[in-house]
């Protein structure tokens, strides 16, 4: 029974990982940052203790030793470094926190990688915020795009991604990355934009809300689905080279097309109900984002299952079935 170690355990990717994982007959590991609020922490993680095959621990990236002392007991197999402050526009806000946990957190769990079980595989969670504003002529960013982020967060990113990279070949590790373009589901924070749009629709559907207040309507993204997602985290852990790919959709749409998409499955014009709020616009905004996965499909025979449409309509019926419970 192979054994996994995942940081950000009890977040979106974290808890389809372990779902995903357990099904393969892992043993899975993983660590929690504790908040004030223990009843709620490990919501998304529910069904998955019913396996008896899921432990985790209370962690942060911050705390080396403490990262150290669980690598030395557990001695995984596969390490996936998911744990993130992963909010692009709340890292303005937070600039250094985003910066010690997505940096110097990198570094810290490496180190104890490095010295605890320098045999396992480890998976670092990059992300397509590392390319933002380079864009090639085809009109997509792949592996060979030069990065050039505009917030704290992709800035961040780059870092974990290069030190990964340096420690890959310093001490000949097996250190992968996974570039993942944004991935969406009904895990993911309503505070971010796919999640905030499939809830308020909903909201306004069943006359609980009147309006949504947005940033920019204009800015593309290439948005899967998680469950996609985690699956091509392993499939790159799987392969016998440590190596790093693009994961995306390779399509992109604007925040417009998925309020056109989320309103309509419910028989409703965005225009009667979203309106723009400067307050949620970014210091530097990123317009454009578009995946060139080829590489990961040809290598190692990934692709998506969900389309943009199928996801943004599961998200938005999850909402209609929340609220609808909770009358």
């Amino acid at each position: 029974m192979k054994k996994a170690f995942i940081t950000g355990i009890n977040g979106q990717d974290g808890s389809y990982l372990t779902e995903y994982l357990l099904s393969l007959g892992y043993d899975v590991h993983g660590i929690v940052r504790r908040n004030s609020t223990a009843e709620n922490q490990s919501a998304r993680l529910d069904d998955a203790f019913d396996s008896g095959r899921l432990t985790t621990y209370y962690g942060d990236l911050l705390d080396q030793g403490g990262i150290e002392r669980l690598l030395d007991e557990i001695q995984p197999d596969e390490i996936y470094n998911i744990a993130a402050q992963s909010h692009v526009r709340v890292s303005f806000d937070i600039p250094q926190f985003t910066v010690q946990t997505n940096a110097l957190g990198v570094l810290n769990i490496l180190e104890a990688y490095r010295r605890s079980c320098p045999n396992a595989k480890f998976y670092q969670a990059s992300s397509s915020e590392m390319f933002g504003l380079s864009v090639e002529k085809d009109h997509f960013q792949r592996e060979s795009t030069p990065m050039n982020p505009v917030s704290p967060y992709g800035c961040s990113k780059v870092f974990g991604y290069n030190i990964t990279r340096n420690y890959r070949r310093a001490y000949d590790l097996h250190i992968c990355n996974g570039i993942l373009f944004n991935h969406e589901s009904p895990r993911r924070g309503s505070n971010f934009v796919t999640n905030k749009v499939a809830k308020a629709a909903a909201r306004i559907k069943l006359g609980l809300q009147e309006k949504l207040e947005l940033g920019n309507m204009d800015s593309y993204r290439d948005w899967g689905h998680s469950k996609d997602y985690v699956r091509a985290m392993h499939m790159i852990m799987q392969h016998d080279i440590a190596d790093d790919f693009v994961v995306s959709t390779m399509e992109t749409h604007s925040v417009r097309e998925m309020c056109d998409v989320v309103f309509g499955h419910l028989g409703l014009d965005y225009n009667d109900y979203v309106i723009q709020n400067p307050k949620y616009l970014r210091p530097e905004e990123l317009p454009y984002l578009r995946g060139d996965s080829t590489k990961i499909r040809n290598t190692l025979g990934w692709k998506p299952t969900y389309t943009f449409e199928g996801m943004m309509q599961e998200m938005v019926d999850y909402w209609l079935a929340y609220f609808c419970r909770h009358k």
